[in-house]
């Protein structure tokens, strides 16, 4: 009989491997997913991209509001294997005993190197020039499951969140479709972590979202773009939030104070400890998201100011 598969998962970088699994034929009965979200101005209710791939295939959704409370229907959908890609919430015991084969895992690092929630971000905040997915088994214990194989990723010096997240997707989805069946018929033992090798991954705050000043130049970058472009890390200016998107080290020049704007006119520089980073791409409060040059034309005053 084909293996009765359950889907859990959220975002975009999700989604796709949802769609790739049931493109390919896979025998998907249920997705389990996040409540849709408000978005935008005018709070319209928003379902997750998972949800939309399951809608176009007419596959079940659930959307539990706390999955460790509401998992009752599970048993209903009679499970072989649960398949879990950036769900977003714990899964309790639960659930993990409930399908035949039990519940596998598609973490965003190289395991165990960056358990927990924030992987693809920390990788780029880091400086780290390699990451990727482990398939690995889902216990009780966050991400130190057996790992049953991985598939390696480049970051390069200009990745972001999202551009990693989708080179992460196209690997989770070659590792799924590469052991799932091999998962099922056996052919997957898996090998331990080595605890001593563990590092994490925390999760990204709201407060986490201000850009630190007190850092090297290459520093700020990354941790820039590990933000961006969602939720978009942030410098004050006058008050209101900066977001940048993108960034450059430009320079090792000292001659400016910290987070003073040292060139605003063909270019839009900003003094860090060790060097002078380039803002290219930012997003002023209240206005639209823009390249560098655009900003400077509609600012004015801005030389000798400060980020903060």
């Amino acid at each position: 009989m084909e293996a009765r598969i359950v889907y859990m998962g959220t975002p975009e970088i999700s989604a796709h491997v949802l769609r790739s699994l049931l493109e390919h034929g896979y025998n998907v009965v249920g997705l389990i997913t996040n409540e849709d979200k408000e978005v935008g101005r005018k709070r319209v209710l928003e379902p997750t991209p998972c949800k939309k791939v399951a809608l176009e295939f007419g596959v079940p959704i659930f959307q539990p509001h706390r999955i460790r409370l509401e998992h009752e229907f599970l048993a209903d959908l009679k499970p072989d294997v649960i398949v879990t890609f950036a769900y977003g919430q714990i899964v309790p015991d639960e659930v993990l005993n409930c399908p035949k084969y039990g519940c596998i895992n598609l973490h965003g690092s190289l395991l165990p190197k960056l358990r927990g929630a924030a992987p693809i971000q920390r990788a780029i905040m880091n400086g780290d020039t390699k990451t990727g997915v482990t398939l690995m088994e889902m216990v009780s214990a966050m991400d130190a499951g057996r790992m049953y194989d991985k598939e390696e990723v480049d970051i390069l010096e200009d990745d972001t969140y999202t551009s990693l997240s989708h080179k992460i997707s196209l690997a989770a989805e070659k590792l799924i479709l590469r052991d799932l069946t091999r998962y099922l018929e056996g052919k997957l033992p898996g090998v331990p972590q080595d605890e001593s090798q563990v590092t994490f991954a925390d999760k990204i705050k709201p407060e986490h979202e201000h850009l630190p000043l007190e850092v090297s130049a290459h520093s700020f970058v990354r941790y820039a773009h590990g933000l961006s472009e969602e939720p978009g890390g942030y410098l004050l200016l006058n008050n209101e939030k900066l977001k940048i998107y993108k960034a450059k080290v430009a320079n090792n020049n000292v001659n400016g104070k910290l987070g003073e704007i040292v060139e605003a006119s063909k270019r839009l520089l900003i003094q860090l400890q060790d060097g002078q980073v380039e803002i290219l791409d930012l997003q002023l409060q209240g206005k639209k998201r823009m390249d560098a040059r655009s900003f400077l034309n509609g600012q004015r005053n801005l030389l000798g100011a400060f980020l903060s």
